[in-house]
């Protein structure tokens, strides 16, 4: 007799043997399904029994979570609490302003685009982007700035303007984080579940290029000498959420890709992205259902069984969390059903920094401004310490100004500009009261602006909207407004972060920034593609 899977068929005799069986060695089974049925992990989908699957979260992971189990045959469901799809990767409009809430850079399409194709589709058809070059402007309050091109002729010709000797180091930088990106690129691809993980033999082939004793800022410090170079190439772990004096070297990869393979803009922004997996998703057979809050996960025992909404009870095979870690488990899993994450575990995690926003819909252009600019304060390090050691608002922040309008005349009405203002705060601690402090730092924020030549701007704003940590938290659901999730110390990496197939119960999965590989679209895509394999797997589907 046997048991019908999804996939290759299974017999009574096999899952017997399996699940008496402790090792591999002793399974004369396919290795991974003989594990996972030994383990109890393979559903065994008989005759009439459900094949469901409940997304939790319409943002970018949970869409192509759906967009791959959907194509696998599986009846997928995604319930999302807002009438839109996105997550922090949502758009903020009104009076004809349009503007990303959370990404915009969008860097290493590769993945996406894999993930395109495996569904039968083409990203750059079905999402338009172009290619931007300058990828950004630069500039140093210490002095000095820099078009950065992708290209590296040109690259090389920009350092020289403001270090000469350093620029012939740039093309060593290429070269061995190339090799560097290379060897990890299969670590970031592979699951960690547990510390087993850490033997093997891929892993080990990268120690060499780890470093864990070197923070991102020394490992720069290597390839250029002048402070200003040091700072353009490891701003970048900003996008964790973490200061370049604390981040692992293995992060100047994130500035290596930027220059391997260039910065993107999805015309209409990057939430242009996910409403089109969404409409993929939705085309492939995914029910979306919008303007439904998750009040709690089911479980029966340790096992996921479906989700509580304010509608009534949705059941199913298997849960894909694609919610904010901390403030997932803290709101809709109860506490003394957690083991390993409990409140009081995750609130001695160490979280990312979180944003002060402006979103400012402006009368006029402003091309004095690039498609994006940064301007780093000149007190960098300091400016770092007060966001995450003291937790205090510094008066010379560091920021990001986005003006897409110089690639992109949808995201304003003709003759206008819709610019996008991060300043990186603390994340939410008693130390600052944002009900004090929201309108001076608004003023602060206004004022600095004129460091990239925007002098008048107040006067000149049309449309306006301020997100503060506490928005984050309260209105968009993020554990103490941390934007950028679980900080990406080398102690909450790999196997230390929530597994993708999540350790604390059966058929629960997760997905997004607060599980492997970490937080960054690319990143967020791949742990999507890691869980979705992982399910399937469990329920015995060859993708």
């Amino acid at each position: 007799m046997t048991v019908q899977g999804f996939g290759p068929r299974i017999t009574r005799a096999e899952v017997a043997v399996a699940k008496m069986a402790h090792t591999r060695r002793d399974l004369g089974l396919r290795p991974k399904l003989a594990t996972n049925i030994a383990k109890g992990r393979v559903f065994q989908l008989t005759c009439g029994m459900p094949k469901r699957v409940l997304v939790v979260g319409a943002g970018p992971g949970g869409l192509a979570a759906a967009m791959l189990l959907a194509k696998a045959g599986l009846e997928v469901t995604i319930i999302e609490k807002e009438s839109y799809v996105g997550g922090r990767t949502s758009a903020i409009e009104g009076d004809g302003f349009r503007f990303d809430l959370g990404p915009t850079f969008f860097l290493y399409p590769q993945i996406l685009e894999e993930i395109f194709a495996a569904v039968g589709r083409d990203l750059k058809r079905e999402v338009p982007m172009k290619k931007l070059d300058p990828q950004y402007r630069l500039v140093f309050g210490a002095g000095g700035e820099l078009l950065c091109s992708a290209d590296v002729e040109r690259m090389v010709a920009e350092i020289a303007k403001i270090a000469p000797a350093d620029a012939p180091q740039f093309r060593r930088f290429m070269t061995e984080n190339r090799v560097k990106l290379e060897k990890f690129a299969p670590c970031l691809q592979a699951p960690f579940l547990g510390w087993t993980s850490l033997l093997q033999t891929r892993l080990l082939a990268v120690l060499p290029y780890l470093k864990p004793w070197k923070s991102l800022h020394a490992e720069l410090a290597g390839y250029f000498s002048d402070p200003r170079l040091q700072l353009a190439f490891t701003f970048q772990s900003k996008y964790l959420g973490m200061s370049p004096f604390q981040c692992p070297s293995l992060f100047s990869i994130l500035s290596f890709l930027e220059y391997e393979y260039g910065i993107f803009h999805p015309i209409g922004g990057c939430n242009a992205l996910t409403k089109g997996m969404a409409r993929v998703a939705t085309e492939l057979g995914v029910t979306i259902r919008l303007n439904e809050p998750v009040k709690e996960v089911l479980f029966e025992g340790r096992r996921a069984v479906g989700v509580r909404t304010g509608q009534g009870e949705h059941r199913a095979d298997a849960v894909v969390l694609n919610a904010d870690f901390g403030h997932a488990m803290t709101h809709l899993v109860p506490n003394r059903l957690r083991r390993r994450w409990t409140d009081e575990t995750i609130a001695r995690k160490r979280f990312s920094c979180s944003t002060f926003m402006l979103y400012l819909g402006i009368e006029g252009r402003c091309d004095q401004l690039q498609h994006h600019n940064i301007y780093v304060a000149k007190d960098y390090r300091r400016n770092l310490d007060e966001i995450e050691n003291q937790h205090v608002l510094t008066e010379d922040p560091s920021f990001y100004v986005e003006n897409p309008g110089r690639t992109d005349d949808t995201m304003a009405p003709p003759g206008h500009s819709a610019l996008y203002v991060l300043l990186p705060v603390s994340h939410q601690h008693p130390n600052i009261d944002w009900s004090k402090e929201r309108a001076r730092y608004r003023g602060i924020a206004l004022r600095q602006l004129a460091k990239l030549g925007l002098d008048d701007i107040e006067k000149r704003i049309r449309f306006e909207r301020v997100v503060t940590p506490v928005e984050w938290e309260q209105k968009v659901g993020i554990y103490r407004g941390a934007t950028f999730n679980l900080a990406h110390s080398l102690g909450q990496m790999l196997h230390f972060r929530p597994q993708n197939r999540f350790e604390e119960f059966d058929r629960m999965y997760l997905v997004g920034g607060g599980t492997h590989p970490g937080s960054g679209l690319p990143v967020i895509f791949e742990s999507a593609r890691i869980s979705a394999s992982l399910l399937l797997e469990d329920f015995g589907v060859r993708a």
